[in-house]
This record gives C-alpha cells, structure tokens and sequence, in this order.
C-alpha cells in the first residue's frame, strides 16, 4: 500500500493504530466522567474492559481496505477515529445482546453484565443487586453508543462528504436494532435480520463508510455493496460455524451458545433441511434448552459432523466467499485496495476450530 501502510503487514498496522487510539481515547474519557460523574465510572470500566478486552479489528479494516481501494495514498490518520468508533459500536451491541441472550462470557473474559454484578460486590447479589447490575450494562452499552458517534464524527468533519458519511452511519445504526428485533421475535426471514443485524455493521457499513470517506464515486460505491452482499452472509455464516465448531479459547464464548439459546443459524436450518427428523434427536434435544448438559450438546455437535451439515454449511461458506472476490477483477479499484478486500475475504473463509 502507501509507505505508511504495507501490503504484508496492513492488517497489524490497523490493528495497532486502532488500539492506540482507542487506548487513549478511554484514557481522556476516564479523567472527564472522573470529573463529570465520579459514581459513574463503573460503566465506563465495564465499556472500556470488553472494548480493549481483544477482537480481530476486521471492521476496522474494512473501512481501511474501502478507503485505500479508493484513494490507496490516503492516511490511515484521516480515518483512525472512525476504525475506533466501529469497535466502540460493536462493543455497545455486545454489551446488549449478551444480555439480552443471557450469555456469561465474551472474548474469553466476562459479560460486561456479570462484570458490573462483581464490581458491585455486595450490592449486585440477590434479585434487586441483579437488576441494578444488569440496567448499569445497559447504560454502558449506552455510553458505547454515544461514544460512537462522537469518534465517527471526529473523522467525518474532516471529509468533503461529511454529512453522508454521517446520516450512513446512523443508518447502520437503525438497521443493527432492527435486525437484532427481528431476531429477538423470531422472524422466519432469517436472511433478512443476518443482513440489518450483521452485514450492516460489519461488511457493508464499514466499507461504505471508508469510501465515501475517500470521495467515492457512485460506480465504486455500487461494486462495493455488490461485494458487500455475500461477504456480509459469508461473515454471518462464519460466525454460526464458529459458534458450534470452535475453539472456545479463540472464540471467547462456550462452544454451542448459540444452540442452547435457540438460535435458527445457518446450521440449524441446513441439519432441518437435510437431515431426516429421526436423525436429528440429538439436535433437538438440545436447541433452545440453557439447561442442555455439556455432554448432550457435544453429543449434538458430533452428529452435526457425522451428517455432513458441517462439511456442507463450509462449502456454502467457500461459496459466498468465491462470490464476494468475483467483482474485485473488474471494479474501479486500485490495485492495493481490491488486494486488500480480497485478503479479508480470505478470512472469513479460513477454516478456524
């Protein structure tokens, strides 16, 4: 890429940029509510805790990977504070939806909910302690929005496109809380929430929001959202085999959360398609019971394996991928830029358990 960011190590160089900055962003943040509101600093920590806490910084390099393809002599400086402001977003829907899932666990450490019941010591035990300590997580999520805008903006103000950078923003924004609503109801369109609730923050948004950011033109915002479509369902169908095939040390989260809540996934709806009803018992049994055994999801997750719907849901994964990098041969990109999106493509097809 430019000197400022090279093309074997971009990745890291994002990474690091966005750590620093939100290091010392939290940093100024600290000292203000110190000042502002001393009592309040526990969602502040809880905030702060689960941002730094880890995470791949891929939305992040989305924006990054957007703005280069755009203008490849760019300064990732000119976009920093927006990189920061998608991991501050993500961090106050997680904050929600962990809660809202009743999930323990995230990035290997505490649920920001769990997280405030300890600090409380005391005053989070029992009904009432529990209450208090789950509505100062969700003050925190909210503090993590409010935190969000402010960074976008920062970066934003310095773009000729300002005022569309932010109204797309807020429009990821709306679309994370629809999808996340249907969801939480149960809507049968389950392409449709993956994409408000996922895709519009993680692959779509971000890489909107790096291009306008470079002044776009409307051909290569078009050959974005058409990269953006399957790469937003592929990263959806990542997380879902992440979910029940992973690595609990990588994914941070007990392997099979997300068949214990009761989740319609991409894995549950292939196992209802394909395999007969007899035959999925061992799934059954399981989905949507928080109290299902240990041994019982595993049992679950070996016929999963044994009836090919890993195997299968992987190669519908490689697929959706293969489709995402198809129009980087032909888009108005730079070079480094259509190399850079295909990179990330790759990740989200890597096999990882």
């Amino acid at each position: 890429m430019s000197s400022e960011i090279k093309p074997a190590s971009w990745l890291d160089t994002v990474r690091r940029a966005v750590d620093e900055r939100l290091t010392r962003f939290f940093d100024e943040e600290r000292s203000a509510v110190g000042t502002l509101a001393p009592d309040a600093a526990i969602v502040l920590a809880g905030l702060e805790s689960l941002t730094l806490r880890g995470g791949k910084r891929l939305r992040p390099a989305m924006l990054v990977a957007a703005q280069r393809a755009i203008d490849p002599r760019a300064p990732l400086s000119g976009v920093l504070s927006a990189c920061a402001s998608l991991e501050v977003l993500q961090s106050y829907l997680l904050i929600h939806d962990d809660w809202m899932d009743g999930d323990d666990e995230r990035r290997g450490g505490p649920a920001v909910h769990v997280l405030v019941r300890r600090e409380l010591g005391s005053r989070g035990e029992g009904v009432v302690g529990a209450h208090l300590a789950d509505s100062l997580a969700v003050l925190a999520g909210d503090l993590g929005c409010a935190y969000a805008n402010r960074l976008f903006l920062e970066s934003a103000l310095g773009s000729r496109r300002a005022g569309e950078a932010m109204e797309t923003f807020l429009r990821v924004q709306r679309d994370v809380v629809l999808g996340q609503t249907l969801d939480l109801l149960g809507s049968a369109d389950v392409s449709r929430m993956h994409d408000l609730k996922t895709g519009s923050y993680t692959v779509e948004g971000p890489l909107l929001l790096g291009a306008i950011l470079a002044d776009a033109s409307a051909a290569q915002i078009e050959a974005l959202r058409r990269i953006a479509r399957p790469l937003g369902e592929a990263f959806q169908v990542r997380d879902d085999l992440l979910g029940s095939f992973g690595d609990p040390k990588k994914t941070g989260k007990p392997v099979g959360n997300d068949l214990r809540v009761g989740k319609h996934n991409a894995i549950v709806r292939e196992c209802e398609a394909s395999v007969p009803v007899a035959d999925r018992a061992p799934l059954t049994k399981i989905l949507g019971r928080a109290d299902a055994t240990d041994a019982d999801v595993r049992t679950a997750i070996a016929m999963l394996e044994t009836a090919g719907v890993r195997a299968r849901v992987e190669a519908k994964l490689a697929s959706l991928v293969e489709a995402a990098k198809a129009p980087l041969t032909a888009a108005p990109f730079s070079p480094e830029g259509s190399r850079a999106i295909g990179e990330l493509a790759d990740l989200f097809g890597a096999r990882e358990s």
